[in-house]
């Protein structure tokens, strides 16, 4: 039984271009169309209780079946299955990246694909935003959760602070607004919220313990999509750390985006730019471990979470801070990711292929690629 989980799993990490609605789509055709592993309804609830907890959805999907497949073994066989492949990719283009990335071919290729990955994730800010923002209690949570974040409040201080407003609001028996001035409050504390940066750090001056602890953090507080790890990346190492620049933040987001399963392999990129393979290593690790132990611990309380209106509450909360965040950063990365006409004409067209014509976001960044390397040729 692991053995078949194993495969399927393996399978699917290789395979699973498209991100986390993509992979969840291929887990459905294989474990309740095709094997019979699990009900239609029971693979809904899977579902569901992935947006209860923080960490990559689709990635925490693949443990869930696992876990209902194989108990404890089964989800620690599936999780890892479904990451190894993507990682194994991306510390390859890492690799590549730190010989090669400074000369003028490398350069351009990744000129041309910075406004491809922009133009994702304008896109998907407008399509989770849609959902997000049930009502206009949320609007008002979410845009004083922008500000705060553009004041210069803690990634942190902003999605905790959003979750108590609107499970507040909601255990007084409104819809948030009981709770708006805690937000308020919070957004007028934010500078005190952030701390200071030391000057820009070299690759090498990484220890592994900060690096490693910097993304068990990001993995165990992350909510709402993958493409909101931009905004705890910019956060963290740009502006608080000091380690990378926009420029390498964008980059490694590229490289989550154009290999196949979890985006959260981004932070495999990231630790081998800081402190080669062993980096690679302690940042995967970091940043999934914590939804291995979120998923074991939730599992068995699916039933109860799914039906509590708190916790519901508290969620919206959660996700529409987190596409505050998301729109705050996407604003300072337009700046790196948009530099001249060409880039602009890229990123333009590619948004439109997304948001009218559907066009797989992998395809486009394959042809971003393309664009930037004939431009530096």
């Amino acid at each position: 039984m692991l053995r078949e989980i194993a495969l399927l799993f393996l399978k699917l990490g290789t395979i699973g271009f498209g991100g986390p609605a993509a992979h969840v789509a291929m887990m459905e055709d294989e474990v309740v169309r095709r094997r019979g592993w699990l009900t239609r309804e029971a693979f809904l609830d899977l579902v569901g209780a992935t947006n209860l907890i923080p960490g990559p959805n689709s990635t925490e999907m693949a443990m869930h079946i696992g876990r209902a497949r194989a108990g404890l073994a089964g989800l620690l066989v599936a999780g890892a299955c479904f990451i190894v492949p993507a990682t194994a990719m991306v510390a390859w283009i890492a690799a590549a990246y730190v010989r090669y990335g400074e000369l003028p071919a490398g350069l351009g290729l990744l000129a041309g694909v910075k406004p491809v990955v922009l133009a994702i994730v304008l896109q998907a800010l407008w399509r989770l935003g849609r959902l997000a923002v049930k009502t206009r209690w949320l609007a008002a949570v979410g845009t004083v959760a922008a500000a705060a974040s553009f004041l210069g409040a803690s990634e942190l201080l902003v999605l905790f602070a959003a979750a108590g407003v609107m499970a507040a609001g909601r255990s007084a028996g409104g819809d948030g607004r009981a709770g708006a001035p805690a937000l308020g409050i919070a957004a007028i504390a934010a500078p005190a919220a952030v701390g200071g940066g030391a000057a820009a750090t070299t690759a090498g001056a990484v220890a592994l313990g900060p690096l490693f602890l910097v993304f068990v953090k990001i993995g165990s507080v992350l909510f709402g999509s993958g493409y909101v790890l931009l905004a705890f990346l910019r956060a963290d190492l740009v502006q608080r750390l000091h380690w990378l620049s926009d420029a390498q933040v964008l980059d490694a987001i590229a490289v989550g985006q154009v290999t196949p399963g979890p985006i959260f392999t981004t932070a495999t990129f990231v630790g081998y730019l800081l402190a080669g393979p062993i980096g690679a290593l302690a940042a995967t690790v970091g940043i999934f471990l914590p939804a291995f132990v979120f998923v074991a611990a939730s599992a068995p309380l699916i039933e109860r979470l799914r039906g509590s209106p708190l916790v519901g509450a508290a969620l919206d909360g959660l996700n529409v801070a987190s596409l505050a965040l998301m729109a705050v950063v996407t604003a300072h990365i337009a700046r790196a990711a948009v530099s001249d006409v060409q880039s602009g004409a890229v990123a333009l067209v590619a948004l439109t292929l997304l948001a009218r014509f559907g066009v797989n976001a992998t395809w486009l960044i394959l042809g971003g690629a393309v664009v930037g390397w004939l431009g530096s040729s």
